[in-house]
Formats: C-alpha cells, structure tokens, sequence
C-alpha cells in the first residue's frame, strides 16, 4: 500500500509539473514583448535556478567519473539550452501550433528512444496505443478547429530537435539518477546549461536593462520562470523520471497543450471548440491508457 501512495505521488508530482510548465508560454510571451530574446529568457531564469539551488546544494561539486560529468554536461546541453531556444525560436519563425505539435511528440521520441537504446523500459500496447491516442488529441487541441496546416520548413526541423533533445535528456537522466542526488543533477543541469548559452551573446549580446529588470511584470515573469518553473519543476521531475521512469513520466507532456488551451481561454479568451474538447478527452484517455499496468506485450531484454 505505502508503494501504491508513493507511486501516486509521483504521478500527481508529473501532472503538477507539466501543468506548470504548460502555463509558461504565457510568462515567455510577456517578456519577449517587452524585450528580452529567446536566449536572454533562458540565461536570466538558468541563472536564477541555478543561484536557488546552489542554496540547498553546494558541497558536491564535481561528478565521481568524467564520463557522469560529461552526461550532465549533455543533460544542460540538450534539457536547457538547445532545447529553450530551438523551441522558442521556431515560435518566432513559424506557427504556434505546429510547434505545440511536434515538441509534443517527444514522449513517442522518449519511448522509441529507450527502446531502441536501453531496452531496459516496458513497451507494452497499453503504452503504444495511449501514446498514439493522446498524440492524435494533442493535434486537435492545437488546431482548436482552425486545420490550416503552414508547413515552414525550418521552424518545423527546430520544433522537432526540441522534442528530440527533451527525449535525450530524460533518457541521459537514467543513466545518472541511480548514482547522485536529485538535488545534485538539477544544480548540474543549471549549471551547464547556462555555461553552454554563453557562447550565443557573441552574436546578440545579452540584454542587461536594469530599468527593464526592474520592472514588476518582468521581475515577477522571471521569478516565476525561474524559481517555480525552473527550479521546483525540474526537481520535481527529475523525481519522476526516476521513479517513474522516463518512457511513463514524458507521457504527461501530452497535458501541456492541455492546460495552454485553457489557460489562453481565460488568460487572452481565445474560443474552445468541441473539436479542441474532443482533443482534451482523448488526451486524458491516452495517458491514462499508457500508464496502466499490464504485462508487457513486447518487453525488452535486460
């Protein structure tokens, strides 16, 4: 029983964090409009997660093996800085929803990935066919009855990198979650991930207005970002990536657009259609379908 509790934990935990993370377009949003880039974005609330958790984490400072070090370093490459600016870049140069779309697939990626790689994760049908089911509802609540689809090619090949670095990262995770603190991988992952965003400001230098970082809206927008969003979140998550798994814990990315379409709902009043609704049922049928427990109908070998 206390095993059933502490797994439901961790499933409340997931769906808590990516309900968080679902409403930070909203705050990226803002604070583009008031300036700040895509990369200045992520340096300030790495920065700010990183601070935090030096707070609550600084006598270990270097991995036991250079190889973990050059995991966490692939961590903070490809769960920060590659996947925050590919993704909030090709929002720039494309449509919000092709976007939403495809850094959705990542849970599929993550899925593929760990079979392919580790072979150490259930694939079951439960988990192919609730992926399949929520993917196919997550495109009708981006579409949200509007099926224009405008394809651009490079936003669309920048979207999918994101969802293709986030399904990296959270496979590199188990390779290191067994070995260090959660507290430990997350300061890391700050930190490499704010180390590896350094060389882009030789091309646009960072944006340092203290009258702009003054002001409430945006101070708050980037406490937001990086406190709760950054720092509680990736926490919380990589708990559930570890207990979880990654395969189950990336599933509840479905729920991001999810949660974006009712927060633009009440937030900008953007329309819900009953086709987007439609899309909200299935997601919630797929995720539930992936994360029963059944024996596997293809398990990978250990």
């Amino acid at each position: 029983m206390n095993v059933i509790k502490s797994r439901f934990v961790y499933h409340l935990m997931a769906i808590i964090t990516v309900a968080i993370w679902g409403t930070t377009f909203v705050s990226t949003k803002i604070l583009i409009q008031h300036g700040l880039s895509p990369s200045d974005i992520f340096f300030y609330r790495f920065t700010l997660a990183y601070l935090c958790m030096w707070c609550i984490s600084y006598k270990k400072l270097f991995a036991n093996r250079i190889k973990d070090e050059l995991l966490l370093l692939l961590a903070g490459l490809c769960g920060g800085t590659i996947y925050f600016i590919t993704e909030n870049t090709a929002l720039g140069i494309t449509l919000a929803s092709n976007v939403s779309l495809i850094v959705c697939t990542s849970p599929v990626l993550t899925t593929l990935l760990s079979y392919l790689f580790r072979r150490k994760e259930p694939f079951t049908r439960h988990l192919v066919y609730g992926s399949i089911m929520a993917l196919i509802g997550v495109g009708l609540v981006v579409f949200n009855g509007s099926f224009i689809l405008k394809i651009n090619p490079l936003g669309d090949i920048l979207s999918l990198t994101a969802a293709l670095m986030w399904a990296f990262y959270c496979l590199i995770l188990k390779q290191l979650d067994n070995h260090y603190s959660i507290v430990f991988i997350t300061r890391k992952v700050f930190f490499y991930g704010v180390l590896t965003i350094l060389p882009m400001f030789l091309f646009r230098p960072l944006n340092w207005d203290n009258v702009l970082m003054m002001q409430p809206i945006v101070f708050g927008n980037l406490l937001f970002l990086g406190f709760v969003a950054s720092m509680l979140c990736f926490i919380a998550w990589n708990a559930c990536v570890k207990e979880l798994g990654a395969v189950k814990s990336t599933n509840y990315i479905y729920i991001v657009p999810l949660v974006t379409l009712l927060t633009s709902a009440v937030i900008i009043n953007e329309k819900i259609t009953w086709i987007a609704l439609t899309g909200c049922f299935l997601i919630l049928c797929g995720v539930y379908l992936a994360e029963r427990k059944t024996n596997p109908t293809f398990e990978a070998k250990s």
